[in-house]
């Protein structure tokens, strides 16, 4: 469909065929957390550093959209829960496409925790939105994690099962944890037929640490990165994404980006 293909180059570069995403859909979870008080400057910030597309709430993008410097591409998220639930793995939809059509966005995303008490209510939601995101010619980015008490949510096995569902579904892009070595990594690639982003994950101990996960996630064939708090609580948030959209679009060593980062 030629109105999916057109959006979903606003958030791949079509030249690499790869992606850095900067998700801020973290304040209805954590609130006005460090990084995403002002979130014009801080979009602005990741836009100079080469970010292919920002993820925000629908209420929020009034206030993200800036009317001055680097485009980015807009994912609308649909999905919601917070820290203060009984059950914060229990997610529902919060909004709908049609809403991010209006909106402007160029792609939409969900959340869904394969292993969680209500994985059936999420699957359920997941395969209505792909259906709808099919009518309309909108990307879908799945969010796709396993949580739950009995779950490893980096265990290559859950995480495999994770990414499978997310493409079995209808997902255009599936975003999932990094599993930690290259080699486990590589079956989760291979065993999800639609491009697969790695989440950053919580606030990590160095930079090199992040750029690390970064180089053995497209080493795996990873298509690129979902990357928030790790970008957008730096000590240079354009710096950041300038070091990582190194190692994504142009195939840099962590000791090139990491020179980027002390220069």
């Amino acid at each position: 469909m030629i109105g999916k293909k057109i959006r979903v180059e606003r958030v791949i570069n079509r030249n690499t065929g790869n992606t850095v995403i900067v998700p801020m859909d973290h304040g209805v979870s954590m609130g006005p957390i460090e990084g995403l008080v002002n979130l014009a400057k801080t979009i602005n910030a990741v836009a100079e550093g080469g970010a292919n597309a920002v993820i925000l709430h629908k209420g929020i993008v009034a206030f993200g959209h800036r009317g001055y410097g680097k485009d980015v591409g807009l994912i609308v998220h649909l999905s919601g829960s917070t820290s203060l639930s009984p059950d914060p793995n229990e997610k529902v939809l919060v909004c709908t496409v049609e809403e991010a059509i209006k909106l402007g966005a160029d792609a939409v995303s969900i959340h869904v925790n394969i292993g969680s008490k209500t994985e059936a209510d999420q699957l359920k939601s997941l395969g209505e939105i792909s259906k709808i995101c099919t009518e309309w010619g909108m990307p879908l980015l799945a969010m796709m994690y396993p949580r739950g008490e009995k779950v490893n949510q980096y265990d290559p096995k859950a995480v495999s099962l994770a990414a499978r569902v997310g493409a079995e579904l209808g997902a255009d892009i599936v975003k999932t944890n990094f599993t930690g070595d290259v080699e486990s990594f590589r079956k989760v690639v291979e065993g999800c037929p639609v491009p697969v982003v790695i989440a950053g994950g919580p606030k990590m101990n160095s930079d090199e640490e992040l750029l690390h996960m970064v180089r053995m996630a497209m080493d795996a064939g990873a298509r690129g990165v979902a990357i928030g708090r790790n970008i957008f609580q730096s000590r240079d948030p354009t710096r950041m994404t300038k070091a990582i959209s190194m190692i994504v679009h142009e195939n840099a060593e962590v000791k090139e980006a990491l020179e980027l980062l002390k220069d």
